[in-house]
């Protein structure tokens, strides 16, 4: 890699230039780290986080020079795909990706299948003889940019590609300061942050056809912190349909059987770069006509066992020491690790699903977002219940105590933010869990999986793990150990 101090305005991600994760934002960062290292991914260049102040300096408007080296990028990959922005025979469409420093999922915008019009629809039906597919992508692409740039159902996207590109830059700069980025923020104690990189990636489509599909796998479980491959999949489906919980996948475990040459690669690609990374990983792929390509990968968000479990195992791997294990662990993980317990009382259960978030929970089960906000104002313990978390469910689920979904898995957004924060989660429920719940007390374990009737009571404290008895070993015997947020915990010990 090169190393350039003072990086333009917009950069090839190319594995040859040297950048920050505060720079190139996360997203970004770990498209040029895949690069060098060799894995499949789709060229792609970025606008740097110092891009988004000039953007909002600029009355929220790209200045007209970054706007001139984006298009020298585009061209770029016009040649590294063989395909044309705008035009055919072979149009080029594009991902537009937000990427802040800190990895926050789902909390900022992204417009996929960006480039095409109802002309070049039809350009790209005659250049691979499927017209159903060149239709299912025009109409993701006119439902993502109508709902995220032009924010109006009844306005269709620019008839010029380019100025589809402008607008969606700014977009994503937008977002930075929308509600969802401040109420994570504030939560995480993230501070005002430097704004949001942009990535522009060609496209690969999950959906093309039926040796397609798209997955998010972590290289360990991020609920249990167990080493072995985890992870979701859908056939012919884009990133999106998995992160966003609106659909329900299957487990990446089912690739072993059906497509084993796939998921032996998928097992290589997490192993290689949770070795780069020296942590858990979560890695977004898809496959295109049976050719896996990678898309992102970052730390993985995960539960605070999971925190725990994961920090001593690499220890004992020799991968990581014992100081940087107990930086792994934050405050929140250790305030919930306090409390960590099992339901004692025996209830019906009401529903069942996919744990997602472990922990047990009780509160009034609500479906409504605002009055989901407003009784937690009030002091009520909620239980949201929602059909699937969208991003603008966040701050009330932030509110709450328990969240719960009728459709996705446990790698969309939702169960990321929860396992984060260790709020107890439950997905996938299924149709009709909504009205089942909605009003009732009901008591969340999102370790099982299962939703009860009326409130148990959980146990605090619960066994003491022999990993956490290991993990509290590593604390200095100085002042610093006893500064350490994992000290509060030491009592634990002596209660076992």
């Amino acid at each position: 890699m090169t190393t350039d101090p003072n990086l333009p305005d917009v950069v090839a991600l190319d594995g040859r230039i040297s950048g920050t994760k505060d720079v190139l934002g996360g997203k970004a960062y770990s498209i040029n780290k895949m690069m060098a290292i060799g894995l499949p991914v789709p060229p792609a260049f970025a606008l740097p986080t110092h891009v988004c102040a000039h953007f909002h300096a600029n009355n929220r408007a790209l200045p007209t020079q970054i706007w001139e080296e984006v298009l020298e990028q585009l061209r770029v990959l016009e040649v590294e795909t063989g395909r044309t922005f705008g035009s055919g025979p072979s149009p080029l469409l594009v991902s537009v990706r937000s990427g802040a420093a800190q990895s926050m999922p789902g909390m900022m915008d992204t417009v996929l299948n960006l480039g095409l019009t109802p002309e070049l629809r039809d350009v790209l039906a005659a250049e691979t003889g499927d017209a159903a597919w060149a239709q299912d992508t025009w109409h993701r692409f006119r439902e993502s940019y109508t709902a995220i740039v032009a924010r109006q159902d009844d306005i269709e996207p620019p008839s010029d590609p380019y100025e589809q590109l402008r607008s969606a830059i700014g977009a994503v700069f937008d977002s930075w300061t929308n509600e969802r980025v401040k109420a994570y923020r504030e939560r995480h104690g993230l501070g005002v942050g430097g704004g949001t990189a942009v990535t522009v990636q060609a496209m690969v489509f999950g959906n093309r056809d039926e040796r397609s599909g798209t997955g998010v796998m972590f290289s360990r479980d991020p609920a249990t912190g167990a080493k072995a491959l985890f992870g979701e999949w859908l056939d012919q489906a884009q990133g999106e349909d998995v992160v966003s919980g609106e659909k329900t996948p299957l487990p990446v475990e089912s690739l072993r059987s059906g497509r084993p040459d796939l998921y032996a690669e998928l097992e290589r690609i997490a192993a290689l770069l949770e070795a780069e990374h020296a942590d858990l990983v979560d890695i977004e792929f898809t496959v295109e006509s049976n050719r896996l390509y990678v898309l992102q990968c970052r730390a993985g968000k995960r539960s605070p066992i999971a925190a725990v479990r994961i920090a001593v195992d690499l220890v004992r791997e020799g991968v990581i020491g014992k100081e940087l294990a107990l930086q792994r662990i934050t405050r929140e993980q250790v305030d919930k690790l306090a409390t960590v317990g099992s339901i004692l009382a025996d209830l019906p259960v009401l529903a069942t699903g996919t744990a997602a978030g472990p922990g047990v929970a009780v509160g009034r089960a609500i479906d409504d977002v605002d009055q989901a906000v407003q009784l937690a104002a009030e002091g009520v313990a909620v239980v949201l219940v929602r059909p699937s978390t969208s991003p603008a469910d966040v701050p009330a689920m932030f509110e709450s105590v328990a969240v719960v979904t009728e459709l996705g898995g446990s790698t969309s957004h939702a169960a990321l933010v929860c396992r984060e924060i260790g709020l107890p989660c439950v997905v996938g429920c299924g149709t009709g869990t909504m009205a089942a719940l909605a009003g009732r007390t009901v008591t969340v374990d999102g370790a099982t999986g299962t939703i009860f009737d009326g409130e148990g009571h959980a146990g605090t404290g619960g066994p003491v793990d022999e990993r956490l008895a290991e993990l509290l070993s590593y604390l200095p015997v100085n002042g610093a150990g006893r500064d350490h947020p994992l000290a509060t915990l030491t009592g634990l010990l002596e209660k076992a």
